[in-house]
């Protein structure tokens, strides 16, 4: 199977990325993931190996069955919103933003701009 090289580039930023952040207990590290369908996000303490909140497009309520199955902005901001209270209530403010690669842009600003008016610092 080839690899496209927009897969490559990608990959590439990500593991830039990656080198230089790192989730602490103190600030951990807020993690995307996008599919072509769905769109993951969670908070990542690095230093202990664990999640400490997640939400995704997956979850229930998220779509009813005669929407559209591709992503869009807004399922992406109730993402963000849904993961911020979750970070709430698990006593996180501060988070440090990973992207995974992706661009700054879309979906992906869409969820990090709910999480932030949510109550998330970063």
């Amino acid at each position: 199977m080839a690899v496209s090289k927009s897969y490559k580039l990608r990959q590439r930023r990500r593991v830039r990325i990656r080198s230089k952040i790192s989730g602490t207990p103190e600030c951990p590290r807020l993690a995307v993931f996008k599919s072509n369908l769905h769109i993951y996000a969670q908070i990542i303490d690095d230093s202990r190996g664990i999640t400490l909140a997640s939400a995704s497009s997956l979850e229930k309520g998220f779509r009813s069955a005669k929407e559209n199955a591709n992503l869009n902005v807004d399922v992406s901001k109730k993402v963000g919103t849904n993961l911020a209270k979750r970070a709430k209530d698990n006593g996180i403010s501060r988070v440090v933003f990973d992207r995974g690669g992706n661009l700054y842009h879309g979906n992906i600003k869409v969820l990090a701009d709910s999480a932030r008016e949510a109550g998330l610092q970063f």
